[in-house]
C-alpha cells in the first residue's frame, strides 16, 4: 500500500491530545516525522496526554517524532520549535493549525482576559505559526497548511451568543480564505476542515459534560479527512472548507458507524457548530416530537421526577443552585438546589441564589430534559440564554441523562 506521507515533515499545534494528536497518528503510520508543538509538558489527571506520550505513541505508529513545548501566542516558542524541525528534519512539509481556545460566553459575560486568549490563540497563533513555517513550506514539494477551523458562515445566529469565540475561529478561516490566494504562486495548499458532528474532545466534554459522549464522533474522523486532504496534489487542492464526514464520503467511504463513540446514536449525533445543518435539524421536529407534548403541566412533571432523583451524592458532584426562567405556554420560575442538604427544587426563586440562570421556553425545557434536544445545540442556537457560572450550567447534562429514562 502506497504511503502518501512518508517522509514528510508534518508540524501539529496543540498535538498532544484530541484531534490533533489524530491527524499526527495517522500521518505517522505512513512514516512521516511529526512535530508535536503543544503547552503540555507534563500530565494533568483532568487532561490526559502530554507532547512526551504523544511522541511515543507516533514513533510507535512507525513516525519519528519531535516534541517541543510551544505556546502559541509566544513568537520565540513557535520560532524556536520551527529551528528545531528544520535542524531534525531538514524541512517542514505540512502544518496542522490546530491549537484553539473556546469560552461560548455573551459580550457581557467575556472578560477580556478571555478575549484576549481565544484571539491570540486562535486567530493570532495560526497567523504567527504559519508565517514562521512559511519559508520552507516554500520550499517543498508537497506543502499544505491545514486550519482547523469551520466555514465562513454569516449567519447572525453564529455570532449572537459568543461573537467573541466566533471573531476568533472565524479568523482562523479568514487566514485561509487570504492566504491560499497569497502562496499559490509558491504551490502551498491552504485548506480548512471542521467537523459535521461534535467530535468527542476535552473541550466538547468541558462544554456539554460527559453524556454528550455517545452523540459524538471519534477524533479519528477527522484525521482520515486530513489524510484525504493532505494526500492531493496542493496545487490543485486549495482554498476549501472541508467537512470531513463530506470529504469522506467523496472518496468512498461508506461506514460511519466506526467513528460513533456509540452506533446506536447515529441519528441523533450531536451537530457542530457553525453549520446550517444545525439550525435545520433543530427547526424540523418530528410528529412524534409535537404529539409528546401537551398544552400544560409538562413542566411541573419535569420537576416532579428532578425531585425523586435527588440525593447527597447528586449534590456533592455538582454543587450548584440553578434558576429556570421559563416562557410560553408553561411560563413561570422554577429552582433547583443541588449544592444544600440532599438537595431541593420547586417554584418560584431559589432560596440561597443561583449560580447560573437558564432562560428558555417552556416547550425547549422539555425537550431538553426529555433528551429531545441537547443543552449545547439548544444554547448554540439561541434558545437556550445562560447567565452566571456556565461551567456549573452544563453540568445539567448529568442530571438531564438520569432523567431520561424515567420520564
Amino acid at each position: 500500500m502506497l504511503k502518501k506521507l512518508s517522509g514528510l515533515t508534518v508540524f501539529v499545534t496543540g498535538g498532544s491530545r484530541g484531534i490533533g494528536k489524530a491527524i499526527a497518528l495517522k500521518a505517522a503510520k505512513d512514516g512521516a516525522n511529526v512535530v508535536v508543538a503543544a503547552k503540555t509538558a507534563t500530565a494533568n489527571p483532568k487532561l490526559p496526554g502530554t507532547i512526551y506520550t504523544a511522541c511515543d505513541e507516533i514513533e510507535a505508529a512507525g513516525g519519528k517524532a519531535l516534541p517541543c513545548i510551544v505556546d502559541v501566542r509566544d513568537e520565540k516558542q513557535v520560532r524556536s520549535a520551527v529551528e528545531e524541525a528544520i535542524k531534525k528534519f531538514g524541512g517542514i512539509d505540512i502544518l496542522i493549525n490546530n491549537a484553539s481556545a473556546i469560552q461560548l460566553s455573551p459580550t457581557d459575560q467575556t472578560d477580556m482576559k478571555r478575549y484576549d486568549l481565544m484571539h491570540n490563540i486562535n486567530t493570532r497563533g495560526t497567523f504567527l505559526t504559519t508565517k514562521e513555517c512559511l519559508p520552507y513550506l516554500k520550499k517543498s514539494k508537497h506543502a499544505h497548511i491545514l486550519n482547523l477551523s469551520p466555514p465562513l458562515n454569516m449567519n447572525p445566529l453564529w455570532f449572537q451568543n459568543h461573537v467573541a469565540y466566533t471573531m476568533a475561529k472565524y479568523g482562523m478561516s479568514m487566514c485561509v480564505l487570504g492566504m491560499h490566494a497569497e502562496f499559490k504562486p509558491f504551490n502551498i495548499g491552504v485548506n480548512a476542515l471542521w467537523p459535521r458532528t461534535g467530535i468527542s474532545t476535552a473541550a466538547i466534554e468541558m462544554l456539554a459534560g460527559d453524556e454528550s459522549f455517545k452523540y459524538t464522533r471519534k477524533p479519528e474522523i477527522m484525521a482520515d479527512a486530513a489524510y484525504v486532504i493532505l494526500s492531493q496534489d496542493p496545487r490543485k487542492v486549495t482554498g476549501n472548507f472541508f467537512i470531513d464526514e463530506q470529504i469522506l464520503k467523496e472518496h468512498g467511504v461508506t461506514d460511519f458507524d466506526q467513528y460513533a463513540n456509540d452506533p446506536s446514536q447515529r441519528e441523533n449525533m450531536m451537530i457542530d457548530f457553525f453549520l446550517d445543518e444545525a439550525l435545520n435539524k433543530q427547526a424540523e421536529p418530528t410528529k412524534k416530537t409535537e404529539e409528546s407534548i401537551k398544552p400544560a403541566g409538562e413542566v411541573g412533571k419535569i420537576f416532579v421526577a428532578i425531585e425523586k432523583n435527588l440525593s447527597e451524592d447528586l449534590v456533592k458532584s455538582t454543587n450548584a443552585v440553578f434558576a429556570f426562567n421559563l416562557t410560553g405556554k408553561e411560563s413561570g420560575k422554577w429552582f433547583v438546589d443541588l449544592k444544600n442538604g440532599t438537595g431541593k427544587c420547586g417554584q418560584g426563586d431559589a432560596p440561597s441564589g443561583a449560580d447560573a440562570t437558564l432562560t428558555m421556553d417552556s416547550k425547549n425545557f422539555f425537550d431538553m430534559f426529555t433528551g429531545k434536544t441537547k443543552p449545547t445545540t439548544a444554547y448554540m442556537m439561541g434558545k437556550l440564554k445562560i447567565a452566571g457560572n456556565m461551567q456549573k450550567a452544563m453540568k445539567l447534562e448529568k442530571l438531564m441523562g438520569k432523567l431520561k429514562s424515567k420520564l
